[in-house]
């Protein structure tokens, strides 16, 4: 995984702040890979409770913004679904399958 310790513990935080308990932070992509370089930051939050768009916007801009702050500008993509819900998206279904949880919100 081609993550600091600063940048895991940037995303625990945020993740902390703008998500309900239970929430699960996942990354996914070419950040996975040790062999790769470069690559965007892609996440999947799984919520435990599911949120109206409106509120899932706020929520997903002022994690992006505390994130831009501790880690600088980079490109980051985040995607935020309801845990146990289904999803047909693909990209979704592979994050699912594929992404190392990283962080967890603390019931």
């Amino acid at each position: 995984m081609r993550l600091t310790t600063q940048d895991l513990q940037a995303i625990e935080e945020a993740a902390r702040d703008f998500f309900a308990p239970g929430s699960v932070v996942r990354l996914f992509g070419s950040r996975l890979d040790d062999q790769r370089r470069g690559g965007d930051i892609d996440l999947l939050i799984e919520s435990p409770v599911a949120m109206a768009s409106r509120d899932q916007v706020a929520r997903r801009n002022g994690f992006l913004a505390r994130l831009y702050r501790r880690l600088g500008e980079q490109k980051i993509d985040v995607l935020i679904v309801a845990a146990g819900e289904p999803d047909e998206r693909s990209i979704v279904q592979t994050a699912r399958r594929v992404g190392q949880v990283i962080a967890r919100v603390p019931q």
